[in-house]
């Protein structure tokens, strides 16, 4: 059989797409051309690779077959380039990043501009994940470098799939704090705040590792939180705290940009309640001097003014 690199490309992206024409605009080709090259590379096979579903269309078995591949094949393109790029010397080249939402305004934002001015011949894209997301990205080659956080002991940690292909590279040991309307008992003293005396309070809850995380470390207490309503976007918690409609967990760096309102207050938890900043890239990746001049600013990145420390083991 005849099999060219642009027909796995093609297959792949419409099993990541879902249709001819989205994959043409993925691809950055006309929807006639994208099908042309399809019929052509059906009649070299000797076997259709798509057939009609109703108004769209899917992958026969030998189309599942080849986009299977693309990511194997795809890997070894970027090993290829590697190499070369070690040859040509770093001047060029695209980086794809993926991180967090609180990222976005915070570590983002710094480390495009570290990169811009330590090397202006990069281009650098960015695509907004949570952390599972993020890795399985990662781990389909879909993106470079994924910045994301954990929970110590979570039972859900999408890190533990991504053993084996995946390097994890420790940044931050990030705090988790509190939202308490101003007024209420335990937010007046300025203290940390007891998680064990929070039996009988309304909880907020927010993204699904957040929501785990604040259900592990309520079990811990003793504590069965009463969730009423859920939100991923910080401001809109604390002002939801800020209204007496409930208290909340908050990562630290959610702060840096979300100033709590009049009539709510931020304490430390008591025990103390910490996660885990990293970034993730593919072993091997660091061969790669784009992607190896990108960690590397990632990696020397300052924190403190977000609140943050620098990596620590959990316990220590």
């Amino acid at each position: 059989m005849e099999l060219d690199l642009q027909s796995v490309r093609i297959v792949r992206a419409i099993a990541e797409h879902g249709s001819i024409s989205a994959a043409a605009r993925a691809l950055g080709y006309s929807q006639p051309a994208v099908s042309q090259h399809l019929r052509r590379a059906e009649q070299r096979l000797g076997v259709p690779l798509v057939v009609r579903a109703g108004r769209g269309i899917r992958l026969t078995e030998p189309g599942m077959v080849l986009a299977r591949h693309a990511q194997s094949i795809g890997q070894a393109l970027d090993a290829a380039r590697g190499e070369l790029a070690e040859l040509v010397g770093l001047g060029t080249g695209t980086v794809r990043i993926a991180a967090f939402p609180t990222a976005s305004s915070t570590i983002v934002p710094r480390l495009l501009g570290t990169v811009r001015d330590a090397h202006p011949g990069l281009a650098v894209s960015y695509v907004e994940a949570e952390p599972p997301e993020a890795l399985t990205m990662l781990r389909e080659g879909l993106v470079d470098l994924a910045i994301t956080f954990a929970y110590p002991g979570d039972r859900a940690d999408p890190h533990r799939e991504s053993e084996g292909p995946v390097e994890t590279v420790p940044l931050f040991t990030e705090p988790v704090v509190i939202a308490l309307p101003e007024h209420h008992a335990l937010a007046v003293d300025g203290g940390a705040v007891e998680l064990a005396l929070l039996g009988e309070e309304r909880w907020i809850a927010g993204c699904p590792l957040c929501r785990g995380h604040l259900l592990a470390a309520c079990e811990a207490v003793g504590v069965e939180p009463d969730i009423e309503l859920e939100t991923d976007n910080a401001v809109a918690v604390l002002n939801l705290v800020a209204a007496g409609l409930g208290i909340a967990l908050l990562p630290r760096l959610a702060l840096a940009t979300a100033v709590p309102p009049e009539g709510a207050v931020v304490r430390a938890t008591a025990p103390s309640s910490d996660r885990s900043i990293q970034v993730a890239v593919q072993h091997g990746s660091r061969r790669v001097p784009s992607i190896a001049a990108v960690l590397d600013a990632v990696i020397a990145l300052e924190g403190a003014d977000w609140g943050l420390a620098a990596y620590r083991q959990p316990g220590r």
